[in-house]
């Protein structure tokens, strides 16, 4: 009998850590605009760091902390002629994450405001932020 209660004991407080740690799980992006990189935080681990576009003298990229407010797998921006932004992850009005075909231009301002990234690049960004949900997502935008 002893054991019997044992095992169900040990059986529920598995269950709770692995549903607490579940409901815990975050997704952290944070944009360095002075040095043009992103790191993405997994659960408080790192997992990446990549080179970035952010805004171009005249265009400021937003500053503080955010949480994405649309995803859009293929988008296009009504404002700049039709330019693709695929894989975009809106954080404040029309401001995205987003990819693009600009490699060259990563590590150094080069946007409207947005924030660029390689497209396979936004494209793993883009799952992340899917399967951890808006909610358990904070971006930072940092100088």
């Amino acid at each position: 009998m002893l054991r019997r209660v044992f095992v169900a004991m040990t059986a529920m407080a598995s269950l709770l850590v692995f549903g607490i740690s579940a409901a815990q799980a975050s997704l952290r992006v944070k944009v360095d605009i002075s040095s043009q990189r992103m790191h993405v935080y997994v659960n408080g681990g790192l997992r990446h760091v990549w080179k970035v576009s952010t805004g171009k003298r005249g265009y400021r990229t937003p500053t503080g902390s955010f949480r994405p407010t649309r995803l859009e797998r293929s988008w296009y921006s009504r404002k700049y002629n039709w330019s693709p932004m695929p894989h975009s992850i809106f954080f404040i009005g029309g401001v995205a994450i987003h990819g693009s075909n600009y490699v060259r231009q990563l590590g150094r301002p080069a946007s409207h405001g947005c924030v660029r990234l390689a497209r396979g690049n936004a494209a793993r960004l883009f799952n992340l932020v899917r399967r951890h949900g808006a909610r358990r997502t904070r971006i930072v935008v940092t100088y």
